[in-house]
């Protein structure tokens, strides 16, 4: 059964329903063999960008869908219902946007963010380096003025969209202060930028994730986003709106093993009646449910937050870490629910289940995630 939603408005419904729909027409059937090949659907982004959605949070003056946080983290919902790999792509490609739109000077906005914002330039997001994962000022990777260009050189690690990418919003270090780091946004095609193979990884095959090599790569100063040293600032400002789109990714992923685990219950029967009925099923589902629902109701409590513009840091983290644990949960209570089907793939259990472990560790795992609580609520009394 769909998630039951209170929406702001009825341009709000309509548009959940357009997802909702699409979700199950052009994205349902497709997404299992894609996952299972590994292939990467840049057409379902080229779909999703025409039709507003690679754009919802951002300002219609800007090309975006001026849609509230809260609206949009559902629509990132109902595509992990059906499509772990597309929501998180939808979510990595509105962070890649974030400094270009946050940061930006007038101008640079107008050049580059309608075609970014519209889908016909999908993102990726360059922060996190091997030896530097939960440690962004520990980074190694340098730019270096020379004349009207930065030349930059290092590795940036776990790059969704790595090697698929048509620009890449890129944190560099541009001083030897620890936080001496600034924000670039560099196009794909630019020479001495590759990927390498890529990660051969347990789950959200469907979702390329590749180390990018930057040898001697020239970025024109023009695309440098804020001031030199201002990067760490951009990308932690973006991360906790980042949180927010993975803990929503988690929901409804979490929402999509809970709907295959209630449908199987109805159907299968043990000693003549539907295991729905047998109570030891019915309360697992009925945590399930519970698990759901509550992390969905936290992380819209912090999106209301961001709406209107409170701050929102520590609940982007408690939402990011109650989501993805339920959602780790969840997954595999699904699995239980469906015995020995839900071990194999003919279900799509097993595939939400692997998917879900990914999600309490990127954009922040979650230990980073309580100790940005903890140091949050030392803050409070101190």
């Amino acid at each position: 059964m769909p998630a039951e939603r209170m929406l702001p408005d009825a341009e709000s419904a309509e548009l959940l329903d357009l997802v909702r729909q699409l979700a199950r027409n052009e994205l349902a059937e497709r997404a299992g063999q894609a996952e299972a090949a590994g292939d990467f659907p840049r057409d379902v982004f080229r779909l999703l960008g025409g039709i507003g959605i690679l754009g919802l949070p951002y300002p219609e003056r800007d090309g975006g869908g001026g849609v509230p946080y809260e609206v949009y983290l559902q629509v990132i919902e109902e595509l992990a219902a059906t499509w772990a790999s597309v929501a998180v792509g939808t979510s990595v490609h509105i962070l890649s946007c974030f400094g270009l739109a946050a940061y930006g000077t007038d101008e640079q906005r107008e050049r580059w963010l309608p075609e970014m914002l519209a889908g016909d330039l999908l993102g990726a997001y360059c922060l996190s380096e091997a030896h530097a994962g939960s440690d962004p000022a520990a980074m190694r990777t340098r730019a270096v003025r020379d004349g009207d260009h930065y030349v930059i050189n290092g590795a940036k690690a776990w790059t969704t969209h790595g090697g698929e990418a048509d620009f890449y919003q890129v944190m560099a270090r541009t001083s030897d202060e620890r936080n001496g780091i600034s924000c670039f946004l560099v196009p794909a095609d630019s020479p001495g930028l590759s990927a390498d193979p890529p990660e051969r990884k347990m789950g959200l095959m469907g979702s390329t994730t590749a180390t990018m090599r930057f040898d001697d790569v020239r970025v024109a100063a023009d695309r440098r986003l804020g001031a030199e040293g201002s990067g760490l600032r951009i990308a932690l400002d973006g991360l906790d709106s980042g949180r927010l789109g993975i803990a929503a990714a988690a929901v409804g992923l979490a929402q999509g093993a809970l709907d295959q685990a209630v449908a199987y219950a109805a159907e299968r029967e043990t000693f003549g009646t539907p295991i729905i009925d047998h109570q030891g099923l019915a309360f697992l589902l009925a945590d399930m449910a519970a698990a759901v629902e509550s992390a969905r109701e936290v992380t819209l409590a912090a999106a209301r937050r961001r709406d209107r513009g409170l701050p929102f840091s520590r609940q982007a983290a408690i939402a990011k870490l109650v989501a993805t644990d339920n959602a780790m949960k969840v997954t595999t209570d699904a699995v239980q629910v469906l015995g020995g089907f839900g071990y194999t793939r003919d279900f799509p259990v097993e595939r939400y289940m692997r998917e879900a472990k990914v999600m309490q560790i990127f954009e922040g795992t979650n230990q980073i995630q309580r100790l940005i609580i903890g140091r949050s609520l030392a803050a409070g009394v101190r």
